[in-house]
């Protein structure tokens, strides 16, 4: 094998501890004054709690432009609602991918007043050709998911992109075309899986250790690895099962100016959307 064309582990970070929305709890790993951005993600965050003072106050209706949200379920229901007519109740391993595109309002509440609520929330960037498209929502139950089972027990619950025996993900992105994987990996065995050579790939471990690249570099739980450009990605357990997400894509390379809840390509463009908004032209 080819060592100079393989991903090495090249940054690894816990996050920030951070609340949101009207006072959730979490962990803000990408968007945070550490790791402001990882082209083309602009925010990853962690939540997971069973305590409901943690949760229950949740997302109210807030806009949204320029970017697309991700919602993955690890545990518990959360309900999305917005001004498109969108409405639904993502629950455990379940997706809504929303395309803000050129507005929209929305909230995500939690359904469920006890128990666990765990989940992610990733942006990722649009294109500056796309960023006025019309808003689009996507939401996948677990049972439409499609898992990709391997004869040492390992799995791939397959969000978006496909995987090196061909499993292709629910989600249609044709904008940055994401990978975007659920992977259980058994105690001993390895995650292999090419992608371009280009794209920004980065690994959150759920539960337990791996080991990444050539290198054997050690990633812990509760981690993110940053991964070095090179078209091979190569993930160990280490010494029991784990579970980790794998992210990738090829960075846009374009300007990014933020505001809030939007995300454009100029300042000018920031001051327009908060216009519009204000003007109910969302």
């Amino acid at each position: 094998m080819n060592t100079l064309n393989i991903k090495e582990l090249q940054y690894s970070t816990p996050g920030i501890a951070t609340s949101d929305g009207a006072g959730v709890n979490m962990t803000r790993i990408i968007g945070s004054p550490e790791l402001n951005m990882l082209d083309p993600f602009l925010l990853l965050d962690a939540f997971g709690s069973d305590k409901p003072n943690d949760y229950l106050a949740g997302f109210p209706e807030h806009p949204h432009r320029g970017f697309e949200t991700v919602t993955y379920m690890l545990a518990g229901k959360m309900r999305h609602k917005d001004n498109a007519g969108n409405e639904g109740v993502i629950e455990q391993h379940g997706v809504q991918w929303m395309t803000a595109g050129k507005g929209i309002l929305h909230s995500e509440m939690p359904e469920q007043e006890q128990g666990l609520l765990a989940g992610f929330q990733l942006w990722v960037n649009l294109p500056k050709a796309n960023k006025m498209t019309e808003p689009k929502y996507q939401e996948y139950t677990e049972a439409a998911i499609p898992v990709e089972r391997h004869d040492n027990g390992s799995f791939i619950r397959v969000i978006a992109g496909k995987t090196e025996l061909g499993t292709q993900g629910v989600i249609n992105n044709e904008y940055v075309k994401p990978t975007y994987f659920d992977v259980t990996l058994k105690q001993g065995e390895t995650f292999n899986q090419t992608v371009n050579e280009l794209d920004n790939s980065m690994i959150y471990m759920i539960s337990g250790d791996a080991e990444i690249g050539s290198n054997l570099a050690p990633l812990t739980e509760k981690q993110l690895g940053i991964l070095t450009k090179g078209a091979q990605v190569i993930i160990k357990s280490k010494g029991k099962d784990i579970r980790f997400l794998f992210i990738s894509a090829t960075p846009l390379n374009e300007p990014v100016a933020r505001g809030g809840p939007f995300v454009m390509n100029t300042n000018e463009e920031i001051t327009q959307a908060f216009a519009d908004f204000r003007a109910n032209r969302f």
